[in-house]
């Protein structure tokens, strides 16, 4: 049986999942976005509901994290304006905590969209997790002077190690001579 359509696409939402603090996040702005409401009306919301979001579900970033995303994220802002507050990040609990604070019917699709994201990403990791492991008994198991197999071992690390996708630069070229 194939699932359902997503109303927004697994690779979007990956593309808003960061790392931030040891934990995969969402932000604030990203998520109204998806839910299609004002920022500003989501964090009312959760102010509302300051009971449901222990640090553990939601956390607000310093500064300096502030900055690093913004710079992460390619984001750039008109002259003269800068980011008039610091985000909230919602960890996996607090994204399925929205579920009970926003009840539109597009807030529980993207609910679902979401969740199911953050599922694959964790069977990704996992995956990896046990092929490193298996590799490392493989490894220990073969003769340990023999370069072939190191090389060989070598290039599959290589491999496993995710890299992320050129970025383009930004700005004017001069061409000198």
């Amino acid at each position: 049986m194939t699932p359902p359509r997503q109303l927004v696409p697994a690779e979007v939402i990956e593309r808003k999942i960061y790392l931030v603090r040891g934990h995969r996040v969402m932000l604030d702005r990203d998520l109204a976005k998806l839910y299609r409401v004002a920022a500003r009306s989501l964090n009312q919301a959760i102010k509302r509901n300051a009971a449901r979001f222990p640090d553990d579900f939601l956390f607000q970033l310093t500064w300096p994290e502030t900055r690093g995303l913004l710079r992460s994220q390619i984001v750039i802002l008109e002259r003269g304006h800068h980011a008039k507050y610091r985000p909230y990040a919602f960890t996996e609990q607090g994204v399925a905590m929205l579920s009970s604070v926003l009840r539109s019917r597009r807030a529980i699709q993207v609910n679902i969209a979401i969740m199911r994201t953050f599922v694959r990403l964790r069977r990704m990791l996992a995956t990896h997790e046990e092929l490193a492991r298996r590799l490392g008994e493989l490894e220990r198991t073969c003769d340990k002077h023999d370069k072939q197999f190191r090389a060989v071992f070598d290039a599959i690390r290589d491999l496993m190690t995710p890299r992320l996708p050129p970025r383009r630069s930004i700005g004017f070229r001069t061409h000198t001579h």
